[in-house]
């Protein structure tokens, strides 16, 4: 499971201009549903239904907020990186300025464990992160997570 597999360059977001945890979710919700077709009311109470079982900051200024949703056909992602950090409630305490959504079908069981296990293993790379809070375009931003990237094992 590689990251292009799930992300398009059409939907990573340069400056999301979110100023709390739940505008950045119901934006990235409005994008998404713009990418699988289905309504953004559905998959934002996906994402704050996930929430509430406890935050997906995981920490040094990244959250990975993901759901399951009934009627979505193939894994979809979306990145954003935030105009100004904000309190996503992140284990670390730290504010968080980059976001990788993550959907999955309902049925997607390993597929959206090994995405998610994926797109942890890419963020967890500080030289990595420092380039995507830096990098000028969305074009860059999506070579820096699909490009030059080795599998690895979970």
């Amino acid at each position: 499971m590689e990251i292009i597999d799930i992300l398009a360059e059409d939907f990573v977001v340069t400056s999301l201009k979110a100023t709390s945890k739940k505008q950045a979710l119901e934006d990235l919700a409005q994008k998404a549903a713009a990418g699988t077709g289905l309504q953004k009311r559905v998959i934002f109470d996906v994402l704050l239904e996930r929430e509430r079982l406890g935050t997906t900051g995981v920490g040094s200024g990244i959250a990975i907020p993901h759901g399951k949703i009934d009627g979505l056909d193939k894994l979809f992602g979306c990145f954003a990186r935030m105009e100004e950090p904000v309190d996503f409630d992140a284990i670390d305490g730290e504010p968080v300025d980059l976001i990788f959504l993550l959907l999955a079908p309902e049925a997607a069981g390993a597929d959206h464990l090994k995405a998610l296990a994926r797109i942890s293993r890419v963020l967890r790379d500080h030289a990595k992160c420092d380039k995507l809070r830096t990098a000028a375009t969305g074009e860059k931003i999506f070579g820096l997570l699909t490009r030059d990237v080795q599998s690895q094992p979970a």
